[in-house]
């Protein structure tokens, strides 16, 4: 069974109509203006299809922690990825969800005429004509679920990324409770949270992983979490819950 994911039941958006989608690992609920379950499957298939087809020609792609050198041959998926890393100092599969999230998202744009929203395990492209508010969920910090920011409706679309130390399934190096990054980019946003994420062990750590946030090109913003510390910088406001 696939891992439940209580905090979708928080995120519906008035006015669109919400669906899943899962194949694989990949698991995404999707608000759009109507249901695209079809179209969607199919670009979730081929957008893993590039990724493991790529993976299968070029041995260590899936378990680098560093970063590869761009591949002008690589699918467009995948060069997203490779460059994400680069950015963030991480493999190219510390974005590889982001990535997904954004090849789906950007084709959901073309076909619907409204909003679009992909969630993909913490990992969100946003494409809004008005504000909304991120709820953050960070594991056992007595700040989960009280503290969200606010997302204006541009620039758009964006990635709203989030990795943690505490809960979840993805591999993290560090302890943050949560790491939430907005990037026009959401690869970008995915592997910033990851690297960023990994230099968090103790409360003290929240000010040197800022920092390194700030130096990465096109990260707007970002929230850090651990136990009862929050951090932030950026083109981003805070709200309570």
């Amino acid at each position: 069974m696939g891992e439940v994911r209580s905090y979708r039941a928080l995120m519906q958006r008035k006015g669109l109509v919400s669906f899943c989608v899962r194949h694989k690992e990949t698991d995404l609920y999707i608000q759009a203006e109507q249901d695209f379950s079809n179209q969607v499957s199919a670009w979730v298939v081929e957008a893993r299809g590039a990724i493991e087809g790529y993976a299968r020609d070029n041995p260590g792609f899936l378990e680098s922690y560093s970063p590869i050198p761009k591949d002008p041959f690589a699918p467009e998926i995948v060069k997203e990825m490779l460059e994400a890393g680069s950015k963030a100092g991480v493999g190219p599969m510390a974005a590889v969800a982001g990535a997904i999230a954004e090849y789906v998202g950007k084709r959901l744009v073309v076909c619907s005429r409204g909003e679009v929203i992909v969630e993909n395990g913490g990992d969100t492209f946003l494409n809004l004509s008005s504000e909304c508010v991120i709820g953050i969920h960070a594991g056992d910090s007595v700040l989960s679920g009280r503290i969200g920011i606010r997302i204006d409706a541009g620039p758009s679309p964006l990635g709203v990324c989030t990795s943690s130390g505490t809960i979840g399934h993805s591999k993290s190096f560090g302890r943050a409770d949560a790491v939430t990054v907005v990037s026009q980019s959401c690869a970008l946003a995915d592997a910033a949270a990851t690297a960023a994420g990994n230099l968090v062990k103790k409360k003290a750590d929240i000010q040197t992983a800022l920092d390194f946030l700030k130096e990465i090109e096109g990260v707007l913003g970002a929230v850090i979490v651990k136990q009862d510390v929050i951090g932030a910088f950026g083109q981003l406001e805070l709200v309570a819950l």
